[in-house]
Formats: C-alpha cells, structure tokens, sequence
C-alpha cells in the first residue's frame, strides 16, 4: 500500500529537491492588497514636510513588536509614510491600522519556510492614487528567486509624491553588479517622477552611489550599522528637501524585533505650484 505523503512534507520536499525557499508571483498585476487611506487625510493646508519611515520587519515575524518599537520612539511614531520589507498582508495591515494609514501591498512570492507571502509594502497617510509591482532584474543564485518594489503615487496635500518600497537581492544570490541593475530599474521608472522617495533594504550600502549619479540625495548615507554587516537600509529622494544629517536616523536599539533597524528621514516639500 502506497503511504500517503502530508502537505507539510510535500512542500518541504520539493523545496529541498530545487533547493527553493519560494515561490514566485510572475504576474505584473498581482497578488495586489490595498486598504485606502482614512477619510480627511487630504487636509486642505500646505503640507511643508513629510516624515518616511523604512525597516524590513524579518520575515514579518514579530509585527507587533515592531508596531511597538516605531511608536515608542519620537522621529518614527509620527511618520506620515512608513515602508516595509518582508512582509505578508496581514502583518502589513496590522501595522497600517496602528498608524491610522492606508496601504498597498504586493508579494514577490510565497515563502516555502514561513508558507506566508513575502514581499514589500507602502504605508500612507496620504492618499494612495496610482500603484504598480516592478519585477527587478537578476534571479536569485538558489532557488531562483525574484526581487521586486512597489510603487505608489501619493497625493500629498495636493502635490504628487511617487513612493518605491524596495528590497535588492542578497549578497549570497546577486552580485554587487546585478543590485545596481535591480536599483537602476527603480530609478527608470522614477524619471516620470517629479518628486520621488526610494527607501528599503538595499543588502549594499555602496549600490546607494548609484542614486546619487542621478540626481537623488541621500540623507541616510552616514550612521550606525542597519544590519549585520553594514548599513544596508536607505532613503533617497528626488524633489524633496533634506537639508542635513539631523533631518535623518536610526533606532539603534531594535529590541531583537528584526535583523535590521528601522531608518528615519523628515522631507521638506516643495512650494505648492512647483
């Protein structure tokens, strides 16, 4: 008699025989998960600065965790964007409600270790009117795995603000060469952009060099480690004023929450008109 083979099993099994941690979503539309912004966000007064947020909560694992750490602490608890890395739908609403936000939410794909989806998230006071998954070039090593940002245009009080969560292949999976060409897609598709925002989990600190050639500023270039070996998480931004180092930080302290540190950069937007 043939023994019968559980789900569990199954799914560990053809993950060890294609030496696969997930599954890829090839779709350019979707899976998609989108929660509008609360009513009243579109306050009719100039908005003069905009508070962005970025940290790869690992895995999505300890989400209430990390809603804990980002609202104890003065520079994040008040963020008007937070972007995320690693995240699933569920985790990723739970920190919109928190924040009193709406957000959209693409996977890139589905985790065989967590058997949740995987993938990057924008969070918005603001309301979010325009969203797209961008496929990043350049397969994982092992198991072939795709990289992707999600883009969304926000209104912000009037003034469009295009917004890229995005996540680069690891160094064990891309090389330094294929990160950049993963970054240099982002930034194609930012030139239709007046006023732009680029943050996540980079996996390089030297790839950030590449925004810089185009025009963006890089106000978390300098400061502590954001992972174990480097500082890896960043925010460009394109239109936007930055005017020094004490307009961005890290939370040093991430309490074990994640393995990396969330960052923090206040953006001075432009005159209404411009």
């Amino acid at each position: 008699m043939r023994a019968r083979v559980g789900p569990g099993i199954l799914v560990a099994t053809l993950a060890l025989s294609g030496c696969r941690t997930a599954v890829n979503y090839p779709a350019a539309g979707g899976p998609r998960y989108r929660r509008a912004a609360p009513a009243g966000e579109a306050r009719a007064a100039p908005v003069q600065t905009l508070r962005i947020v970025s940290f790869n909560i690992e895995m999505g694992l300890h989400v209430d965790g990390a809603i804990r750490l980002l609202q104890s602490h003065q520079q994040t608890r008040s963020a008007d964007l937070i972007l995320l890395q690693e995240m699933d739908d569920a985790g990723t609403r739970r920190v919109a409600e928190a924040f009193d936000m709406g957000y959209v939410y693409y996977p890139a794909d589905l985790s065989l270790t967590t058997h949740r989806d995987f993938g990057n998230a924008v969070l918005s006071r603001w309301p979010i009117v325009e969203d797209a998954k961008i496929a990043l070039p350049h397969l994982g090593v092992f198991g072939q795995l795709q990289r992707i940002a999600t883009a969304a245009t926000l209104d912000v009080g009037g003034t469009p603000v295009r917004v890229y969560s995005v996540h680069l292949g690891t160094l064990i999976n891309v090389t330094a060469g294929a990160r950049r060409d993963q970054l240099r897609t982002v930034l194609a598709d930012a030139r239709r952009y007046p006023h732009v925002v680029i943050a996540g989990d980079l996996n390089s600190h030297g790839v950030g060099h590449e925004a810089r050639r185009q025009g963006f500023l890089w106000p978390t270039q300098d400061g502590p480690r954001t992972a174990a070996f480097g500082r890896w998480d960043h925010v460009f931004l394109k239109g936007l004023g930055s005017a020094d180092s004490r307009d961005a930080g890290t939370v040093v302290d991430a309490e074990g929450i994640s393995d990396h540190r969330p960052v923090w950069v206040v953006a001075a937007l432009p005159e209404p008109g411009l």
